[in-house]
């Protein structure tokens, strides 16, 4: 077994930890602040998730950029940062501009990073640090963590679960058999809609970082206009939480096939994709913990 299918079978675990640690933490987003949040790649991914969940719960404008297009002079009363390794550079950068004009917050996996010192309060996810390049269980446990404060601070959206009961379901989500078409395809699309999308986008990314698959990943009801011209036999759009009505009919109408587990909560969905990507690239004699081209932390230096 791959070390990334390690981390994966870990999630329950990390996010029931998280959300202990979110109840004793004290800098998370309160309500009726105005937020960003930012990150880069996966992380920038968790900020999108964590954003529309955020405003969704009615806790405050929440607002998610990639840390290299974060616009400073725009006000906010604090700024997030996921950053796994704490030494990417385009985050330390960014927490370094906003110094001294908005409260900031890094979650981190590594303590002795410079983050550490580059935002003014940090939470350290140590715990769920990964050895390998490909991230899964940290991006995850920060989400976690994220929502486990919101979850403290008032009532979730109709339909979203606790950490709690999220956790529940990634146990199924890492021991049931993933979808045989899924397995078989040629191409995958991720659909997802409000905070799912950031959930879509991730499982395209850890597909094309794993395994290097032809994934595409976009809000559902965007799917018709045109994505949806890519699909046919041997093609999949999987969907994060709730089906939109009659996608199921156009995706069999073109050959495509559907894939949602609509009682499960999307993070434990995102699993099952993390899965499907370690799957993929061991068929193809991939090395899911090394993928080609990609390193821990992209740090940037002067040419």
């Amino acid at each position: 077994m791959s070390r990334t299918a390690t981390e994966i079978a870990t999630q329950p675990t990390c996010w029931r930890r998280a959300a202990e640690a979110a109840a004793a933490f004290d800098g998370l987003p309160q309500p009726g602040e105005r937020v960003a949040v930012t990150g880069c790649g996966t992380s920038w991914f968790m900020a999108m998730a964590y954003a529309a969940l955020r405003e969704a719960s009615g806790q405050g404008e929440t607002d998610a950029f990639a840390s290299s297009e974060f616009p400073v002079g725009r006000p906010y009363d604090r700024v997030v940062a996921i950053t796994r390794s704490g030494t990417t550079t385009e985050v330390l950068e960014l927490l370094g501009a906003l110094r001294g004009k908005v409260a900031t917050l890094a979650l981190t996996a590594d303590p002795k990073t410079p983050v550490m010192d580059a935002a003014d309060t940090v939470a350290v996810l140590d715990w769920a640090d990964e050895e390998s390049v490909v991230q899964t269980r940290f991006a995850t446990t920060a989400l976690a963590f994220l929502r486990a404060g919101l979850e403290a601070s008032g009532p979730l959206p109709a339909g979203v679960k606790t950490v709690a009961e999220a956790a529940v379901d990634a146990e199924l989500a890492i021991t049931e058999p993933l979808p045989e078409a899924a397995v078989a395809a040629e191409q995958w699309t991720f659909l997802g809609r409000g905070w799912t999308y950031g959930l879509a986008q991730e499982a395209g990314l850890k597909m094309r970082e794993a395994a290097g698959a032809w994934t595409e990943s976009y809000p559902s009801m965007e799917y018709r206009h045109g994505p949806i011209a890519i699909t046919g036999p041997g093609r999949v759009a999987w969907v994060f939480g709730t089906l939109p009505e009659g996608l199921a009919g156009d995706v069999a109408r073109v050959g495509g096939t559907v894939v949602n587990r609509a009682s499960a909560d999307p993070m434990a969905d995102l699993i099952r994709a993390q899965r499907l990507a370690v799957v993929l690239a061991e068929a193809k004699g991939y090395d899911p913990d090394r993928p080609q081209n990609l390193s821990r932390s992209v740090i940037l230096t002067e040419a």
